[in-house]
């Protein structure tokens, strides 16, 4: 039996404006994450050069962040055994359309950018993503 972990996932501006929050909650729930820490906020332009700073040297970029400012975004804290592999693969591949059946990205996602919801891709990424937006109390509440 493995220990509890902890992961970061974000629901995008398409889902949110699409209103497809409350199903990914719910499918989150469904496949087992306890939802730790949880918040409706609108990333400013500063926040998501920040947060995605990693992609900054990829053509990509630009449009990443344009995005991702668009409208309101949900992150939250998720929490369950192997978190990070298994948000993963709840969420699908990062093109809906190479996303396996019944995943996060096949059901909700538009397209290879606008694809509904962000998740960690390691325990060291997880925890420096959880801490860009939630204090330790907050993650440490319950």
């Amino acid at each position: 039996m493995s220990d509890l972990q902890k992961t970061f996932s974000i629901v995008k501006p398409d889902a949110v404006a699409t209103g497809k929050a409350g199903k990914i909650l719910a499918h989150l729930e469904g496949e087992g994450f306890r939802i730790v820490a949880l918040r409706m906020t609108r990333l400013s332009q500063s926040q998501a050069e920040g947060f995605y700073a990693v992609h900054r040297e990829r053509p990509f970029f630009g449009s990443l962040v344009k995005f991702m400012t668009e409208g309101p975004v949900i992150v939250m804290a998720l929490e369950r055994e192997d978190a990070v592999k298994k948000l993963r693969e709840v969420m699908g591949a990062t093109n809906p359309a190479n996303a396996a059946d019944g995943t996060i990205r096949k059901l909700y996602a538009e397209s290879i950018e606008r694809n509904s919801i962000h998740g960690s891709d390691a325990p060291e990424t997880a925890a420096d993503e959880l801490k860009y937006f939630f204090t330790s109390i907050e993650l440490n509440q319950l």
